[in-house]
């Protein structure tokens, strides 16, 4: 593995697709465990090595993560997730065209923990949560647009969701795109960029990383 950037706070890193953000029942390979092991190696650290996980990315989706290498950097970060000053930005092939080039996307959502699946419903909804993001469309090829995204807020499968529930569905998402993508495609959602305050620099810092260069990324110049 690889660090896109690493102090003695943090460490950034890619996390491939279909790679687990953190161990399940499964015992498939995850990042933590992954970056835990290039800790112990490289720095020869006798014992258990602590690392923070700060945010998730879903398993099919890949791109940037940042971990805490401290718990006084887990904690400054956790905060900085919770108050919505960590920065998230994505990129994402939908299906079809969207209106104007750029644009707000706001709904409730509502998580069914039984099917793992949310959906768009009314405010009132019991345990309904408000969802925001912003988007600008890049490009638009063969009936499909790539699409920057900015996240307001960090509900589950939102941006999966929000798209989907417009008739975009994004390309290759066998959860919310079943009637339009065929089985065994790549959903195209990707982790571009991050951005934080260094949790002990203060220092703002963002970190980028691209998606891989195959379809359907590569039908457009990112």
């Amino acid at each position: 593995m690889n660090p896109i950037y690493e102090d003695n706070h943090i460490i950034v890193a890619k996390k491939e697709v279909n790679i687990l953000s953190q161990a399940d029942n499964t015992n498939d390979k995850d990042m933590l465990s992954i970056i835990k092991g290039y800790i112990k190696e490289k720095y020869n650290k006798p014992g258990n090595v602590y690392l923070g996980l700060v945010h998730r990315l879903d398993r099919p989706v890949g791109g940037c993560m940042v971990f805490a290498k401290t718990s006084k950097a887990a904690s400054r970060l956790s905060e900085q997730v919770r108050n919505r000053s960590f920065k998230k930005t994505y990129l994402a092939v939908i299906r079809g065209a969207l209106e104007g080039i750029d644009g707000t996307l706001k709904d409730y959502l509502y998580k069914d923990t039984k099917t793992n699946m949310s959906s768009v419903v009314r405010k009132n909804f019991k345990g309904a949560k408000e969802a925001i993001l912003d988007y600008e469309v890049l490009a638009h090829e063969n009936n499909l647009s790539l699409v920057k995204i900015k996240l307001k807020t960090g509900r589950p499968h939102q941006i999966r969701v929000q798209f989907a529930s417009r008739g975009n569905a994004l390309y290759g998402d066998q959860r919310y795109g079943v009637d339009v993508n065929k089985h065994g495609q790549q959903i195209a959602l990707w982790s571009y960029e991050i951005g934080i305050t260094h949790p002990t620099l203060k220092e703002d810092m963002r970190f980028t990383c691209m998606p891989p260069d195959e379809y359907p990324w590569n039908l457009f110049n990112i």
